[in-house]
Order: structure tokens, then sequence, then C-alpha cells
């Protein structure tokens, strides 16, 4: 079997996994895999081996949205009160949630929307519904969506939600993709 040295470091990033992660799992040293992805290394051939072995078995078990998601997805309407909208969120230790009418989804809330709302109108803001104060939707993706698209577009929005036909089956924060490539 021939190895492509070069490949590991394309493999590993579209897996979306860091050196530290590769190298736990090979059983070597992060900066043993720097120093082989830099071409500055010869490995033995039995470590490229290993090294392959890890990366195929990871994608063959690819993070995916289906796999990292939150389901089932807490929500409010947009006749909500911002007061109840916020006992849900600490009550379940989340920072944003969809705002969903008739099983469609009009907006999101966050913790940066109640935050400002409050800067604005003091304490009376609790009687305020979601609607006047709701974020456009979170972008939804698929359940078989990668990890590396999913952090691309996280960047850009603090949830995603995921999506089966017209059903939303999960929902996605950075601290998922944290969590996943943690573990």
């Amino acid at each position: 079997m021939f190895f492509e040295i070069e490949e590991i470091k394309r493999k590993r990033k579209k897996l979306g996994i860091t050196q530290k992660k590769l190298a736990e799992l090979v059983g070597v040293s992060q900066p043993l895999i720097a120093r082989i992805e830099s071409g500055n290394l010869d490995p033995k051939l039995s470590l490229v081996r290993k090294i392959f072995e890890v990366l195929e078995e990871l994608e063959g078990k690819s993070v995916n949205a289906r796999s990292i998601m939150n389901s089932p997805v807490k929500f409010v309407t947009s006749s909500t009160t911002l007061r109840e909208a916020i006992e849900i969120m600490m009550e379940d230790g989340i920072s944003q949630m969809p705002v969903m009418d008739n099983g469609r989804v009009v907006g999101s809330i966050t913790e940066g929307a109640v935050v400002r709302l409050i800067l604005e109108k003091g304490v009376e803001a609790s009687a305020i519904k979601v609607k006047e104060c709701m974020e456009p939707p979170f972008p939804i993706i698929s359940p078989d969506e990668r990890l590396e698209t999913i952090s691309k577009m996280l960047l850009g929005s603090p949830a995603l939600l995921v999506a089966e036909g017209d059903r939303i089956v999960g929902i996605i924060t950075k601290h998922d993709v944290m969590k996943a490539l943690k573990e």
C-alpha cells in the first residue's frame, strides 16, 4: 500500500480534528504530528500506517450535525413574554433558541437581544413579547452536514437548526462543536 504523507494534514483538516487530537488517537506527541505534516520528519512506515488507520476510522464515523445536535429543541413563540423566554433559557442553561409559530421558524431570541432590550427598557422589558425583540432565524442545515461546514457557519451565527424535511429536529451551538472535538 502506498501512503502520501501530504494527505495526513488534508485528511485531518477535512475531519475537523486538531493535531493534538490526532496525536492522542495515534499514541504519539502533537509535535511529532506537526513535524510529519510539515515535512520536517521522515516517519517510519509503521507510524504512517497507524496514522492512516486512525484517519480512516475517523472518516468512517465522521462528525456530522446528527451526531452533535441537541434534541428536542427548546423554543418560544412570538407571543411569549420576554420574562417567560428568560425563565426557559435560565432553567435549561441555554443562550439562544428559535422562535416558532405553528411549527414554522420565524426568528430567534438570544442573550444578546435580551440584554440589549433590558438596557433600552429596564425592568419593563420583561412584559414585552418576543416578537418585538426577536432576531432573524438561525440557519437551517441537514442532519448529514459535516463538522467543517457547521464550524464555518457558526462563525456568523450563534446557532444552527437541524431539519429533516419541514421538521426541526435539533440545534447546534459553538459549545457543541467544541464538545465534539474534546471527545
